[in-house]
Parts: structure tokens; C-alpha cells; sequence
């Protein structure tokens, strides 16, 4: 009797946890599926100017096969203006600019390609190669070993990667909670019971970083240095103390962006100041 009713607890236990999944994850994971990237600055402008002609990416690929970059790197931008954002895009554009050395701008698209494809290799390579070209070399601040794992983890697989693996570790969930709930034999409902709960912790952690990735593409705090070089002030002022200088390329972070002209960066080194809007752009 008392193993009957220990059976009935977990049970419920597992329904308990099984509609939980159902209201939570599983709509948070559809909802990565079906994302969208607000558009930038640029896409915005690009899509006021752009014509009613909708551009075939096999003329962009032209272009770029016969070096016309300038040409394809504006075919290419009109084609995220008409379809939105895509990580082969930016990427295509990165290449664009490299090609012809304008090192910012590729910096500039290579790492909003990476943001939205943190996982692509090409990406990683071509983005340290632009970044090699340029001026600023910044050494990261030191953080603990586990933060860096972590990050290395959810950086593994883009916001669609975790959506699609947490909907397949979902419908595992439900082959093990049935298996746990129908199996006649105890050990198919130890295995059922196991598999559901790891399905569950991986589900939820899925869950999480899709949408710690999705904070990011959303709300866009870091940017590229576009100037030759700039001043980095004490204060929001031209009369403000002259802290250091970076050049175009250098990654920067944006801390406080309540001010109309100015913006509090911060370098990944630790050091911190304030630049013109003017001289940086959000990737």
C-alpha cells in the first residue's frame, strides 16, 4: 500500500511538472522558432530607398564573383531590406567590405552575423581575420572558469538551434513520462522516470539560453568603432579629460545611452568612457 501510494505521488509529481513544460517551455520554444530580428539603422534606411524590385541573391552572388563588392555589398544589404535580417547576409557583406580593406564595416557585418550565428565557424575565422587587421589589441578582463564555460555553452548552437533541440528534448519528455506512466515492467518505468527528467533539465536550459539569445539580438548593447580614431572623454562633453584613444574595428559595449549625443562605453579590458554617437555604430 505504501508503494502504491509513494507510485501515485510521483506521478502526480510528474504531471505536476509535465504541464508546466506544456505552458511554459513549449510556447517559449515555439516562439524562438518563429523570432524576428528588429531591423537596424541601416536596414531601416535601405528599406525606404530600396526599390519594388525584389533582388535575386544569385545577381549579388554575380556581382561579388566578378569583384564588383561595392555593388554586390549593396545588392546583398537591399536583400535583408526586402526579406530582413539573415546571418549568410551579414556574412556575404562582411566578406564584401573585407575584400575591398574597409575593416570596420566588415568587423561591423561580421559580428552581426555572429550574433545572429554564434555557432558558425566561418564566421568566428572571418571575424578574427578582420579583427587581426585591426589597430586596437584589447586584452579581455579575467572571469571565472565557469562563466566562461557557460557562455562558451550557450554561444554552441544559434537561438533556432535551442528552440528546435528544446522541442525535441520536450516530445522526449513525453516518451518518457508515458513510458514511466504504461510500461508494465519497473525497470521501463526507471528508465522512463530518467529520461523524462533529464529531457526536462535539458529542456529548460535549452529554454534559457534561446532566450538569453534572443535578449541580445533584441536589445543591442555592443558596437563597432567606426571613425579612423576617437577620444574616449571622462565625461559626455568635448571639454571632458582625454581618457584613450581607439580606432575603427574596436568592439565596444554600451553601458548607458540616455543621452542624446553621447554614449557610456565600456572596452572588455574594463575601461570605460564616453563617445559621440556619431563615431560608433550599433551592430
Amino acid at each position: 500500500m505504501n508503494l502504491e501510494r509513494k507510485d501515485n505521488r510521483m506521478k502526480r509529481f510528474l504531471i505536476y511538472y509535465l504541464l508546466s513544460c506544456v505552458a511554459i517551455v513549449a510556447p517559449a520554444q515555439t516562439d524562438s522558432l518563429q523570432q524576428s530580428s528588429p531591423a537596424t539603422e541601416t536596414v531601416d534606411s535601405l528599406k525606404k530607398a530600396s526599390s519594388q524590385k525584389i533582388i535575386n541573391k544569385a545577381e549579388a552572388d554575380s556581382a561579388y564573383v566578378q569583384e564588383d563588392f561595392q555593388q554586390a555589398a549593396r545588392l546583398y544589404q537591399t536583400m535583408i531590406a526586402q526579406q530582413g535580417e539573415s546571418a549568410q547576409l551579414y556574412f556575404n557583406i562582411g566578406n564584401c567590405y573585407y575584400r575591398m580593406d574597409s575593416i570596420a564595416k566588415a568587423v561591423l557585418f561580421y559580428e552581426r552575423a555572429r550574433l545572429l550565428d554564434p555557432a558558425d565557424n566561418d564566421i568566428r575565422f572571418n571575424l578574427d581575420m578582420a579583427r587581426a587587421k585591426t589597430v586596437d589589441r584589447v586584452v579581455p578582463a579575467s572571469e571565472m572558469f565557469f562563466v566562461t564555460a557557460y557562455r562558451s555553452l550557450v554561444l554552441s548552437m544559434s537561438i533556432t538551434g535551442w528552440a528546435k533541440l528544446g522541442v525535441a528534448m520536450f516530445l522526449l519528455l513525453l516518451a518518457g513520462f508515458a513510458l514511466y506512466l504504461f510500461a508494465p515492467q519497473l525497470r521501463a518505468k526507471q528508465v522512463g522516470f530518467t529520461v523524462a527528467i533529464i529531457a526536462l533539465l535539458v529542456c529548460i536550459f535549452s529554454h534559457i539560453a534561446a532566450n538569453q539569445q534572443r535578449r541580445h539580438i533584441h536589445h543591442r548593447t555592443s558596437a563597432v568603432i567606426m571613425s579612423p580614431s576617437v577620444v574616449v572623454k571622462s565625461t559626455p562633453s568635448t571639454s571632458g579629460t582625454d581618457l584613450f584613444i581607439l580606432h575603427e574595428g574596436t568592439h565596444v559595449d554600451i553601458i548607458d545611452d540616455s543621452m542624446r549625443e553621447w554614449l557610456e562605453i565600456r572596452m572588455s579590458d574594463g575601461k570605460e568612457g564616453w563617445l559621440s554617437r556619431n563615431e560608433i555604430e550599433i551592430i
